[in-house]
């Protein structure tokens, strides 16, 4: 009766199957991560924001800015322009009866503007739990009126709820949060949200970049791991004898 012997796995087929294991958990890692921002997409409002919820900011100081915040994505055309990323929408409400102001501007400005007046800067934010850390800076002069710099990349004042929106650009910025005449005792609710076109284009990328890694993984594996057989040998039949 015939029958076949199995091969032994030879050095390539080991290494089909090690790069086949890294490739497919490189595909489900890239499957996640696109269901997370696809998921991320459809959590926006009617108006296309990703928002946060309103929290307190407050100090005694003049002002409350955030830190440097740094603007460069590195990605291609096709999802991203090379200077426009997005749009960001602030929703800032005052928690006393004071007018209030908030601005973006760049960092060097915001700094200069700020230079010689108390406030506060933002060096930690974090949300759910919602925890804010400041760093303060001491100063003894109060600021001009901020409505009257001219710096202000977007800006907005008033008394009640007031949304300030940007179209976000390379580059270093700020955000300021004070009272409108630029008085000590800054409280208010502060609502940030962000519109990003790239999100479903980056998120179908990934989740399609992972079923094709996942499939050439897949191929890997099955080559690396089939059985192979040799011919089959004749078992219980007479051999020619040799010449």
């Amino acid at each position: 009766m015939p029958t076949t012997t199995p091969q032994p796995r030879g050095a390539g087929r080991t290494i089909a199957v090690i790069f086949g294991a890294i490739a497919g958990f490189v595909a489900v890692g890239l499957l996640i991560a696109g269901g997370v921002v696809l998921w991320a997409n459809h959590k926006k409002d009617d108006d296309g924001y990703l928002s946060t919820s309103s929290e307190r900011f407050s100090t005694s100081a003049n002002a409350i800015a955030t830190d440097n915040l740094h603007v460069k994505i590195d990605a291609p055309g096709w999802i991203i322009s090379q200077d426009h990323y997005g749009k960001v929408r602030l929703k800032v409400k005052p928690r006393t009866d004071k007018p209030v102001f908030v601005g973006i501007a760049p960092t060097r400005a915001v700094s200069a503007y700020l230079g010689r007046t108390a406030h506060e800067t933002v060096t930690d934010l974090s949300y759910q739990p919602f925890r804010v850390s400041y760093s303060y800076e001491a100063g003894d002069r109060r600021p001009a009126l901020p409505d009257d710099q001219r710096f202000w990349a977007a800006s907005a004042q008033g008394t009640g709820r007031q949304t300030v929106t940007w179209d976000v650009r390379r580059g270093d910025w700020s955000i300021i949060v004070m009272n409108a005449d630029g008085s000590a005792g800054v409280d208010a609710g502060v609502s940030a949200g962000a519109r990003l076109s790239f999100l479903a284009p980056v998120g179908w990328s990934a989740v399609g970049g992972g079923a094709v890694l996942l499939v050439f993984a897949g191929g890997l594996m099955y080559a690396g791991l089939r059985t192979r057989r040799t011919a089959p040998i004749a078992v219980g039949e007479p051999q020619p004898a040799p010449a």
